[in-house]
């Protein structure tokens, strides 16, 4: 059974950091492409950051160029997305995903071409 627990989120200030982890099992993880969405009240879940099996490609969402980062341990079976100079437009329930990647190299944008999710975890910038 493949379970991806989210885990790291909370209230923060704005301009403050947060690490999200995400802790994969059952699954071959380094055949997974992963991602990092997220979802606020009345929107649609969105991209924020992807990275590839191996981890040498990653995507991110402009608004979060420069301040977040994707990166995974393979090792370990988890994928991190740390979260620096948090706004309040970041407030929302981050979920991470996974897809599987016959061949390896590339990242994942679209939400419907992944395979598994995490429960969500909140974030809550607060200004």
């Amino acid at each position: 059974q493949v379970q991806l627990v989210e885990s790291g989120g909370g209230v923060v200030q704005a301009g403050g950091s947060l690490r999200l982890s995400c802790a994969a099992s059952g699954l071959s993880f380094s055949r997974y492409a992963m991602g990092w969405f997220l979802q606020s009240a009345g929107n649609e879940r969105e991209i924020v950051a992807a990275i590839s099996c191996s981890g040498s490609s990653t995507h991110y969402v402009d608004s979060v160029k420069g301040r977040f980062a994707i990166s995974r341990d393979n090792a370990k079976n988890t994928v991190y997305l740390q979260m620096n100079s948090l706004k309040p437009e970041d407030t929302a329930v981050y979920y991470c995903a996974a897809d599987f990647q016959l061949g390896g190299g590339t990242t994942v944008i679209g939400p419907a071409a992944y395979d598994y999710w995490g429960q969500g975890t909140q974030v809550t910038v607060s200004s």
